[in-house]
């Protein structure tokens, strides 16, 4: 059985932003902007939704690991290797 490829990033979010943004890497932290508040767990839904449509994957194959209610998380990301990460999170 061939082995997933799982990828951690650690993600700073700014949520309540005009719209969805990457802002780019800062100190190994890809600083993203949400568009959604941070409540009932709205920026993080909106977090995974940006996310995918980004680097390409299924909603599935992100999950918040570490930092849910926090800015500062730790993504999970199944079937991208981090040099695939790295070239689509550029990319946008």
């Amino acid at each position: 059985m061939e082995e997933k490829q799982q990828t951690r990033i650690v993600v700073q979010v700014q949520p309540n932003a005009r719209q969805n943004e990457v802002l780019g890497f800062k100190d190994g932290v890809l600083q993203i902007r949400i568009a959604a508040p941070p409540v009932k767990g709205k920026a993080n839904q909106e977090l995974i939704k940006f996310l995918s449509a980004i680097l390409g994957v299924g909603k599935n194959n992100l999950t918040i690991e570490k930092g849910v209610t926090g800015r500062r998380k730790l993504i999970g990301i199944t079937g991208l290797t981090h040099d695939q990460f790295i070239e689509r999170s550029q990319s946008k």
